[in-house]
């Protein structure tokens, strides 16, 4: 339950409606006490032969006004406690949000997708769930229950205790039910995780599933995990429709004893057939807040339980960390000294003993075999991963030392792996610049030659492009994703084989259009067609995570090196594909 203490903060900034909200459940609960004393008062006036229409009509007056301020309460209660308890749910998906996205990437390189969502829907559900009706539920286990036993010992402490004899028997088994429904729910959410993680991959990867044939083998897997997900809510079913008969009966038990030993108290004349009636009302009020512990138990126990897990992921501490120093605009010279990296969890180097300097508006090629390590290096520039020894400085400055966002301002890159948002193609164009003119919009877009493309689609521009821009090829998503970046504009521009998915043709088209980007800029180029970099002011060759050649396109092709070597290889290539 202690995990629910971390809410606190959120209780305090919803202090006053919170306790508006207790106060109106409070009175809510007393005047629902009163009805069984008014009820009490009309049979023992009719009872004794003295009751007349004046006095009924009062009675019923009375129950009345009771009814009216107990529904206008009610609303008063919900709105101030359910609703406080809907802005929390609110803010705390807000800061799990907020948290998640300050995380490193190498926690979402262990962390499954479809955890952080449910964790994100199913367990600050349950939270609010907890801290709502959880928190009337308590309120009105303290106010009916301690308020009915004293009506009740007011009217018969005799019979008071012998109605009491089953409720501790009620207590243990709400107790014991709210454990084992806790246990039982942490492996339900556990499952829907599972569940949907799979079923985010699935149809992430569609296309895949398709071209495979592999639709009947995911549905037989997700067809599997479904049914674990239900036998799991099955065992909790269970145990929860288990749960009411149990406390029903044990209730049932206490009443048969009232109506037993009550029953013999009127006939006798030890009590007035009205504060019989009133007794059995009270008690019939007493047994809710009996089987609302063991509710209680159950909704704070999942409260807690989902609490825990979001509590796990908001002790994350992020890797990375953002320096202090605003530099704002920079010029752009980059240095690496003694670099060394290593992934979390890889026992390999993925960068050893690096050492390059880059002048401001220099453009440098970088290439080598495919994972030597090229994309590790701009990573640790942009400070997506932390490198464990050496040092990094842009313009003098220690990356690490320079604010995060500020050093992330500075540079405009391009990935291998292009990311389009579900969205118009003018939104995922100005993404990072929101207030970037219609013609900036059309420049970039004419220099990373899509222009054309785009006019010709329906609504140009603003046509809406599916998941990951699923409806376009390759090429067109990669420049989409170059005219992003260049709308940018800022000091260094890093393309990591950012053009590899259009053809050779275009590619040349591009990279004559971009010469005037690339001398304005600090340009670093990683590529595996050579003719991209060839005009370089320098060249870094990385192999298995070294630089093991640097120069201009001329030198390294005189040194007959790894270079030389792939340059012969894509020579070769190319004289063959005219044949």
């Amino acid at each position: 339950m202690r995990e629910l203490f971390r809410l606190t903060k959120y209780f305090k900034k919803y202090r006053f409606r919170i306790i508006i909200g207790i106060v109106s459940l409070i009175v809510i609960d007393l005047l629902q006490l009163a009805v069984p004393r008014v009820l009490k008062a009309a049979i023992d006036a009719l009872s004794i032969g003295r009751a007349t229409f004046h006095i009924l009509g009062v009675y019923f007056l009375y129950i009345m006004m009771i009814a009216f301020g107990i529904a206008v309460g009610r609303f008063v209660w919900r709105y101030l406690l359910i609703g406080s308890s809907r802005r929390i749910e609110r803010e705390l998906r807000t800061d799990l949000y907020n948290h998640i996205t300050t995380l490193d990437l190498s926690t979402f390189d262990r962390m499954k997708t479809g955890d952080l969502m449910a964790h994100a829907t199913n367990d600050v559900n349950a939270v609010r769930q907890a801290i709502g009706f959880g928190l009337v539920i308590l309120t009105d286990i303290m106010i009916l229950g301690i308020a009915s036993l004293v009506m009740m010992l007011l009217i018969s402490p005799r019979l008071t205790l012998l109605a009491l004899i089953p409720f501790p028997i009620i207590a243990f088994f709400s107790t014991k039910f709210g454990s084992l429904i806790h246990r039982l729910f942490e492996k339900v959410q556990e499952q829907f995780s599972s569940l949907t993680e799979r079923v985010r991959e699935n149809l992430s990867g569609i296309r895949v599933v398709k071209i495979f044939v592999q639709e009947e083998p995911e549905i037989k897997r997700f067809d599997k995990m479904s049914t674990e997900y239900v036998s799991k809510n099955l065992a909790l079913v269970r145990v929860w429709g288990l749960f009411f008969p149990v406390i029903f009966s044990l209730a049932a038990t206490g009443e048969m004893i009232v109506l037993g030993f009550g029953g013999r108290a009127v006939i006798l004349g030890q009590i007035t057939i009205g504060s019989f009636v009133a007794f059995v009302a009270y008690l019939q009020t007493l047994v809710w807040p009996m089987i609302a512990i063991g509710q209680a138990i159950n909704m704070f126990q999942r409260g807690a339980a989902s609490q825990g897990r979001i509590n796990r992921i908001l002790d994350i501490k992020p890797a990375i960390l953002s320096g202090a120093l605003k530099t704002g605009p920079v010029k752009g010279a980059i240095v690496f000294r003694g670099v060394n990296f290593n992934y979390p969890g890889k026992n390999e180097p993925a960068l050893r003993d690096i050492n390059l300097t880059v002048k401001p508006r220099e453009f440098i090629g970088v290439t080598g075999p495919i994972g030597s390590g090229k994309t590790s290096m701009v990573s640790l520039l942009l400070r997506l991963y932390e490198f464990q020894e050496g040092e990094i400085r842009l313009d003098g400055t220690d990356i690490r030392e320079m604010d995060l966002a500020d050093l992330r301002h500075n540079i405009a890159y391009v990935p291998q792996d292009t990311f389009l948002f579900s969205d118009t193609i003018r939104e995922n164009i100005i993404f990072g610049n929101r207030s970037a003119r219609t013609e900036d919009i059309e420049r970039v877009a004419r220099t990373s030659q899509i222009y054309d493309e785009i006019v010709q689609f329906p609504a140009g521009f603003d046509t809406v492009i599916g998941e990951r821009g699923v409806t376009l090829s390759g090429g067109q998503k990669q420049r989409i994703a170059l005219a992003r970046a260049l709308l940018l504009d800022r000091p260094i521009l890093i393309l990591d084989d950012a053009i590899s998915a259009v053809d050779a043709e275009t590619e040349k088209k591009i990279l004559a259009d971009l010469q005037d980007e690339i001398t304005r800029h600090t340009s670093i180029v990683i590529s595996h067609r050579l003719f991209a970099i060839q005009d370089a002011a320098k060249i870094i060759v990385i192999d298995q995570g070294r630089i093991v050649e640097t120069g201009r396109h001329a030198d390294l092709i005189k040194a007959r090196g790894l270079y030389f070597e792939i340059y012969t290889q894509q020579q070769i290539a190319m004289q063959l594909e005219t044949l």
